[in-house]
């Protein structure tokens, strides 16, 4: 008799997931699994720490289904809960929640040990401060009995005749508050004006104060700031986890959830932007100004952020012929998307390029400008999906290719999103084969004095993005990994580092609590995900008849993290000039905050895109052979020789095999001989 399987539980983000027995507690069963939830209470239900939300519904990608009665209902101490953090309806307290049977619960970013850090900083390039919103104070001739003119007509006199603004058109809002003002202020006002065409706001008196926010809707992470529109300032910074991750982790997989659950698509764009209205607001918070002095704010995602965003139905853009909503910009308001801000506040957002080339590449062909420059550029937007441009002011080209979460510390065993705690430099002794890093939030390198007390609260909890590109690049140049990603299980007898695990060998980072162990597993994610990168800018390459490029440009919140010359190593990027290889920050949300503050940009790369050479990659022959090439490290093919003026790279990958009409001669000549050995 087989008795019936325990239920199965899976934390998002981590994905770590274990089978428990019936009545363990979700704050017992994370902490058995190593996910680090807040408890301040010691599991009383008391501080609210530990809040979690369980996911409804069947998941096809977990291939289990979590339903309500799965968790044990709210119980007098949980349903009584009046702590200092409020526990909105749909959370739970992991300390009072038991399982009944499967569940998915997601973590909130709030109500985790280990935050992350969200590090989408902006490096802005020099622009003229020009926003689409501008306020004018005005003197209104107060009513009189011989001109019954209405307060609006009287105030739009007064802004014709001041400011030479004709032909405004008014919101509700401003008619509705245009007499209290009028009053309160003595009959002087303080209006907005958008786009020299609406008025979206009025206060009494002199009034000089105007804020906008930048918003960049990634997939993973949402990066927001708050300027000043009247000098372009950047006041308060910030980013918060995308909810949608719980629906999965990457984008076909939230298509996908849209075309199986009814309602699906509106319940991951009511999570995303609630993600939205609580990152404005502590955007607000942090610059300490109200709410309501924010008028105008920018959006930029890829299609399918965009879209949900809006509200618009993402499933067309699962498949061909990846159809677009619209490719234009998209002109709405604050109080459409529920976002906290001026009554009157407007949002625009960048156009889309093509069906899987949206407004965030929009924004960085903004924030970089390779349409204005002599040089060639490939600049590459590291995410859960790569953007890429390639192009100069003759031409612009443009892709999307599908490198999923791997480089984001997702779908490797030890794995983790940017956290303190997180691993995020390696150097491996070629020699010795031994390890040193470095952890996020220590300048030290783990084999220097004081490193361990430096790092006992922290602790070594993973290893984040930037950390796994490096650590197996630094495993390639030590021969501990081939050119075709595999471990040399050859070298355990060399060193104790290389663990035997089933049919295949692990490499052992750190053997301290948590063990972190690279595994094949691991190497393979990252061969996967670095081909389809390399395979799409090289198919841009292909397009544009160029062999080369003059630089590159890593942006994005994980690109401008990495080292380029590990990325280069691994064959993430093509060959090139290393001193042409930078960072370009989170050059999306520069983009957006340029459009925010720059109603000229906004009409520039509205006129660009139109320009832009659309390419994709789900449809192009060549893209599959590139991407096979693009599996060893560096490549198959490549020579890759700036490269190796700065670097020993193993022999094959030094060009030794690099022609496979070399290997075809040598397998033909090998037979030759055998047949000829034969016949004698």
């Amino acid at each position: 008799m087989t008795l019936p399987a325990e239920p199965l539980v899976i934390f998002t983000p981590s994905g770590r997931r274990g089978r428990f027995p019936e009545g363990t507690l979700l704050l017992d069963a994370a902490r058995a699994l190593g996910v680090d939830i807040d408890s301040v209470c010691g599991g009383r239900g008391l501080c609210g720490h530990c809040q979690v939300e369980q996911g409804v519904g069947s998941f096809a990608k977990h291939g289990i289904v979590s339903l309500a009665e799965h968790l044990t209902p709210r119980g007098a101490l949980e349903a009584g809960y009046r702590g200092l953090r409020a526990l909105p309806q749909t959370r739970r307290l992991s300390c009072l929640a038991a399982l009944r049977g499967d569940a998915v619960i997601d973590v909130p970013p709030e109500s985790q040990v280990h935050r992350q850090v969200v590090r989408k900083d902006l490096t802005v390039r020099a622009f003229a401060v020009d926003p689409v919103v501008r306020l004018h104070y005005v003197e209104v001739a107060p009513p009189q009995l011989a001109s019954p003119s209405g307060d609006l007509a009287r105030l739009l006199g007064a802004l014709e005749a001041e400011w030479g603004l004709t032909d405004l058109e008014t919101d509700l809002d401003v008619i509705r508050a245009l007499q209290p003002a009028l009053t309160q202020g003595d009959w002087k006002v303080t209006v907005a004006v958008h786009d020299g065409r609406s008025l979206t706001a009025v206060w009494p008196g002199l009034h000089e104060r105007a804020y906008g926010v930048a918003i960049d809707v990634g997939s993973t992470t949402i990066a927001g700031h708050l300027a000043d529109l009247a000098d372009g300032s950047v006041l308060a910074s910030n980013g918060v986890m995308n909810p949608q991750i719980r629906f999965g982790e990457d984008l076909m997989s939230r298509v996908s959830y849209a075309m199986m659950h009814p309602g699906g698509a509106r319940e991951m764009t009511r999570a995303v932007r609630g993600a939205l209205a609580g990152l404005v607001a502590d955007l607000a918070k942090r610059a300490g100004i109200p709410r309501e002095e924010i008028l105008e704010l920018t959006l930029v995602g890829n299609p399918i952020m965009h879209h949900l965003v809006l509200g618009i139905d993402p499933v067309p853009l699962g498949s061909a012929p990846f159809a677009l909503a619209t490719d234009r910009a998209v002109h709405t308001t604050a109080v459409t998307l529920g976002l906290p801000a001026h009554p009157g506040a407007r949002v625009y957002v960048l156009p889309c390029i093509a069906g899987h080339v949206g407004a965030d590449t929009a924004a960085v062909i903004l924030a970089e400008t390779p349409h204005l420059a002599d040089p060639i550029s490939l600049v590459v937007d590291v995410g859960t999906n790569a953007e890429i441009v390639l192009g100069n002011r003759e031409f612009l080209l443009a892709a999307s290719s599908p490198t999923g979460p791997a480089f984001e510390g997702a779908q490797i065993s030890c794995g983790q999103r940017a956290a303190p705690g997180a691993i995020e430099r390696v150097r491996i002794d070629q020699r010795t084969l031994e390890p040193r890093f470095k952890i996020i939030g220590s300048d030290l390198w783990s084999d220097e004095p004081g490193f361990a007390d430096a790092t006992a609260e922290l602790g070594v909890t993973g290893v984040c993005g930037s950390g796994i590109v490096e650590v197996i690049a630094e495993l390639f140049l030590a021969g501990v990994v081939t050119a075709d990603g595999i471990i040399d299980g050859r070298l355990a007898e060399r060193s104790a580092r290389i663990v035997p695990e089933g049919r295949t060998f692990s490499y052992l980072l750190h053997g301290g609590r948590p063990q972190l162990m690279i595994t094949q597993n691991d190497v393979r994610a990252i061969q996967l995900a670095k081909a389809a990168l390399y395979a799409g800018a090289r198919l841009l390459m292909d397009h544009a008849g160029i062999e080369a490029v003059d630089q590159i440009r890593l942006a994005g919140a994980f690109g401008s993290q990495i080292d380029p010359l590990h990325a280069m190593v691994l064959g993430l990027i093509p060959d090139c000039d290393l001193s042409r290889v930078g960072a370009a920050g989170n050059a999306a949300g520069t983009g957006a905050l340029i459009a925010l503050l720059s109603g000229a940009a906004r009409r520039e790369i509205e006129e660009v895109v139109r320009g832009v050479e659309k390419i994709e990659t789900a449809v192009e022959p060549r893209f599959q052979e590139h991407f096979v090439a693009a599996l060893a490290f560096p490549h198959r093919t490549a020579t890759f020789d700036n490269l190796r003026r700065v670097v020993d790279l193993p022999a094959r990958a030094a060009g030794a095999e690099r022609d496979p009409a070399t290997r075809a001669d040598r397998r033909r000549r090998r037979a030759e001989v055998a047949a000829t050995t034969e016949d004698r």
